[in-house]
């Protein structure tokens, strides 16, 4: 949803011209629209002094000002739903010519950063959503009943007990073309895909939960909640396992791509056991081309 309406305006300029890196224009509560400047020129010139002479960018102007813009949105000073300025006045503020203003904005739309709105401008986009991995997705669903994460949704569920292939028959230590249960889902954000997901489940479950053979969303959780409320069979171990690989020509037909396409992408796969050690799942995450895994930790002092 846009910033600049019911009161709630912001308008991001910025440029090379003395005085002002950016401009943001605010709505105060007294109806008066002020602007709040930030860094100056002088202030830029002493940092300068301070810390020796910049290093010369050779970089093309498009370039240079579609890094400034990246390096906003990036550090958060740019917030999903602002409005950077029009084509026009970046030209300006930048000295360039419309083309080259409008080259910049292309580069950010290709990365998914911006999106251009006919008649309103270029806003700024909610940043892609990092890879879950299976344990986080099972600690999800534990807590608000969906593996879903912020921002999130899934579709294209299908299932079907089916053959297992053999690198699927070693994990779960049964033979090749063996009954398993194929579960798949992909996920997606508002930039697109951001992975295939497939659990593969010992076909025995099927004969107490017939729905995990059913191509259609479970509902009340992952397969592993209702594993464990039909079975007691609770998840006690869980490894996760991260790799890369250029994608194949299946990845790219599952992941939406086209085949033409050179990537290399993550997988992330999870095996889940129960308290004698006992696989009830093994899932393969695909991550899309351009997806990264971002974790987040804290130091114990």
């Amino acid at each position: 949803m846009l910033r600049n309406t019911q009161g709630r305006h912001s308008l991001i300029a910025s440029g090379l011209r003395r005085g002002v890196t950016y401009l943001r224009l605010h709505q105060v509560a007294s109806g008066v629209k002020r602007y709040s400047e930030a860094p100056t020129y002088e202030m830029r010139r002493r940092r300068r002094q301070m810390s020796g002479p910049p290093r010369a960018d050779n970089r093309p102007p498009y370039a240079r000002m579609a890094s400034y813009y990246r390096d906003l949105i990036s550090s958060g000073q740019l917030a999903p739903g602002d409005l950077l300025p029009s084509i026009k006045k970046l030209a300006d503020l930048w000295e360039v010519s419309t083309a080259t203003a409008d080259r910049a904005m292309r580069l950010l739309r290709d990365e998914k950063l911006v999106q251009g709105i006919p008649g309103v401008g270029t806003e700024v986009l909610a940043r892609p959503i990092s890879l879950s991995s299976g344990a986080e997705r099972h600690d999800r669903s534990g807590r608000t009943q969906s593996s879903w994460g912020v921002g999130e949704t899934s579709s294209g569920h299908a299932a079907e007990v089916t053959e297992a292939p053999e690198d699927v028959a070693a994990v779960l230590d049964i033979s090749p073309g063996a009954r398993v249960i194929r579960r798949s889902r992909v996920y997606r954000d508002g930039h697109g895909i951001v992975a295939h997901s497939t659990s593969w489940i010992p076909a025995e479950f099927a004969a107490v939960l017939p729905e995990l053979a059913r191509s259609e969303r479970l509902t009340g959780g992952l397969s592993l909640d209702l594993i464990a409320r039909a079975t007691g069979r609770r998840v006690a171990t869980r490894v996760d396992e991260e790799s890369s690989r250029i994608a194949t020509g299946d990845d790219l037909a599952l992941l939406g791509q086209p085949p033409e396409t050179v990537a290399a992408i993550l997988v992330l796969t999870a095996q889940f056991m129960d308290a004698d050690g006992n696989l009830l799942e093994y899932g393969v995450d695909l991550g899309a081309p351009g997806r990264t895994r971002r974790t987040v930790s804290e130091v114990l002092e």
